[in-house]
């Protein structure tokens, strides 16, 4: 036994040294294949009778003769059986191919999939992920429209109006440069919050504004399920395969390579991808290395320099903040004027225009300030998506306070659904100078006069993805928090997402390369849904504070004769309080009980409950994981030691023969030297 041990010990050590394999031999081929654990563990489930005896070939992962025995053990096993039995397998491989079929041609006929498959081709599958974000969002938005339509606009219009609503007609005062402004007609059509009246639909329980409300909390509500869920499935896989998973050399190199790649110069840009890859891992090790070499002067000195760098950040975002500040005091001032439209539309639209450069400058500062803070490649991306975030969600929700605050009651919904409405539209019109303005002129400079000082100096542009994503959540960002406010703002920003496909597939066809720079933050989507998470709090945060301003100002003063879904001195709570008052008795203390701390108490048990069952399984799945992989170490360990141990019988096999055949050629060489000498002393 302890020999035993001791050979699987040496073959072991031995392991790591270079082993020559005949060119001849395949190690499945031979009789030490089926003694090995994994095949007898795969015998058993592939058999017709086991787990895996009515899978598809192609799902198997066995080599391609072991597929041939398999296929040939069901055509045998179908033989066998009856006539029953045998229709039933035959009914169910076709149902199986039927439900494969319909799932390709579905998929098929999904939106913008062929443009997905050309984008994939030429630039791989890191940037089809961002227009799989991009036609999230789409379908995120047209479901919206669809809620919007069943709980507030389709009553409206079944049920109609109250009797001394405004009518829609365009007229008068109204012009074209209403649609950019967000006022005029569009101020009496369905697009703001006014518009939706009370009508003949005025039940205790069902009326205007508890649908209204009714649809708007479906819709975060919903929107957050689904932000949560995905942060919670990325954060998992990028848990599982960032921290527990750690993939070495060989899979890069060989299992790295992008088989949708179609053309040439996609090929040799995935070759320096996988090559920038390799670059990557050992710029991260060497900079690990290089941290346990720093010195303990070379650490302060680091520390202060990443806190002057930290302090100029904060200075930069104050002074975009107080900037902003400034946009929106100027604004109001130039609103109460008399002035022609050139000269009131740029200083309505000043906010939005601070906002949006505040956004395109400091995000490129950020990212040069970080690389001066020596942290590894990709902390510096993640540093700098973070300080982007910050920027981005900051200056919106102080532009938001700003805006409720500095507007009286009377006019705040609508005048914030403006608002929320010139900024949808000047972040697409951004969008649109952007592609055509700035990316394009910056090619055909590049290629008519490529030798020239200015082309040399702004160089090939590649589509950066971590900082576009972030102009998609911004504007989804907007949406959410303008729905209240603008109803129909989930549809402007479906079309406007949609247009927003082809002019990024144009930019990215025609004025981009790929990026050259390879780093995780861009194939991670965690840190992007995240941020849709934050978007979906921040437009609950501003939803509920208007409701307790609401609230407030007619516990102080009496509010003003409001033109939305509530009548005068109506507020949320008012018109729950109705309903719950016509309600039967019981369902009242039902009510009452629910709403009230006694129902806290359990509530909160019941939470910490479940967060506790939830924390022992995870830690029982973590001990589980742990105890397979040494299970799988010790299986590897085996397979090792059996096929050395192989190889060591079959070299020893090959040397028997020879050895024989010398033995017996010498003992023939001995014997006729023997006969020889005998015959030499007779003849003498």
């Amino acid at each position: 036994m302890d020999d035993c041990v001791n050979e699987k010990s040496e073959a072991l050590s031995d392991d790591c040294s270079p082993v020559t394999w005949p060119s001849e031999y395949d190690y499945y081929n031979t009789e030490i294949y089926g003694l090995l654990p994994s095949s007898q563990a795969g015998q058993s489930e592939l058999s017709p009778h086991g787990p895996e005896g009515h899978s598809p070939l192609r799902n198997l992962t066995v080599c391609l003769q072991r597929k041939r025995e398999i296929r040939d053990r069901r055509k045998m096993h179908i033989q066998n059986i009856n006539v029953w039995e045998s229709w039933k397998q035959r009914q169910s491989i076709k149902g199986r191919r039927a439900r494969a079929q319909m799932r390709g041609v579905l998929k098929s006929l999904l939106p913008w999939q062929h443009m997905l498959h050309t984008i994939e081709g030429r630039f791989g599958v890191g940037l089809k992920a961002y227009f799989v974000f991009l036609r999230y969002l789409v379908y995120l938005n047209m479901f919206n429209c669809v809620l919007v339509w069943a709980f507030i606009l389709g009553p409206t219009l079944y049920y109609g109006r109250s009797n001394n609503s405004e009518a829609l007609v365009f007229g008068g005062n109204d012009s074209f440069l209403d649609f950019f402004l967000g006022s005029g007609f569009l101020a009496r059509s369905p697009l703001y919050f006014d518009y939706y009246t009370r009508g003949t639909l005025d039940s205790p329980c069902v009326n205007t504004p508890q649908l209204y409300v009714a649809g708007i909390l479906s819709i975060l509500l919903i929107s957050l399920i689904m932000a949560v869920r995905r942060t919670a499935v990325g954060y998992k896989h990028k848990w599982m395969l960032g921290r527990q998973y750690r993939m070495n050399v060989s899979f890069r190199i060989f299992c790295g390579w992008d088989f949708n790649i179609q053309e040439p110069d996609p090929a040799q840009r995935k070759h320096s991808f996988i090559r920038n890859g390799l670059k990557l891992l050992l710029q991260e090790q060497n900079f690990h290395f290089s941290i346990t070499q720093r010195t303990l002067g070379r650490r302060v000195c680091i520390h202060f320099l990443r806190s002057i760098l930290n302090i100029i950040v904060l200075s930069l975002l104050a002074g975009s903040f107080y900037l902003i500040y400034i946009a929106i005091e100027i604004s109001k001032a130039q609103e109460l004027k008399d002035q022609r439209w050139f000269v009131s539309v740029p200083f309505q639209y000043l906010p939005p225009i601070t906002i949006t450069s505040v956004n395109l400058v400091l995000p490129y500062i950020f990212r040069k300030i970080a690389a001066f803070e020596e942290y590894s490649s990709t902390n510096q991306v993640n540093i700098t998506l973070v300080r982007s975030i910050i920027l981005k969600l900051t200056s919106l929700g102080i532009y938001l306070y700003f805006v409720i605050i500095g507007t009286p009651q009377q006019h705040r919904e609508n005048h914030f659904g403006q608002e929320m409405y010139r900024l949808c539209v000047f972040s697409f019109l951004t969008t649109i100078c952007q592609a055509f303005l700035l990316s394009f002129p910056q090619k055909l400079l590049v290629e008519k006069y490529p030798s020239s000082c200015l082309a040399r100096m702004l160089g090939e542009q590649s589509f950066e993805i971590p900082f576009h994503v972030l102009d998609l959540v911004y504007g989804q960002t907007v949406s959410w928090v303008g729905m209240y406010f603008c109803p129909l703002l989930p549809l402007i920003s479906a079309f406007t997402l949609m247009v927003t496909i082809y002019i990024k597939k144009f930019t990215v066809l025609r004025c981009c390369v790929a990026e050259q720079r390879l780093f995780r933050a861009s194939n991670s989507s965690v840190l992007f849904h995240f941020m849709l998470l934050l978007g979906v709090l921040m437009a609950a945060t501003t939803l509920s504070f208007n409701f307790y301003l609401q609230e407030s100002s007619n516990n102080v003063t009496p509010s003003p004769p409001s033109r939305g879904p509530f009548r005068t001195g109506e507020t949320l709570l008012s018109v729950a309080a109705v309903c719950v008052d016509s309600l039967p008795i019981h369902a009242q203390t039902a009510v009452y009980y629910l709403s009230s701390q006694a129902f806290a108490l359990p509530l909160l048990l019941t939470e910490f409950v479940i967060l506790t069952w939830f924390v022992s399984l995870g830690r029982n799945n973590r001990r589980a994981i742990e105890s397979l992989k040494n299970v799988l170490a010790l299986s590897s360990s085996d397979k090792r030691f059996l096929v050395i141990k192989n190889m060591t019988m079959l070299k020893e096999e090959r040397t028997r023969p020879r050895n024989r055949s010398k033995s017996k050629t010498s003992e023939a060489n001995f014997d006729q030297t023997l006969q020889s000498g005998e015959r030499l002393k007779i003849k003498k």
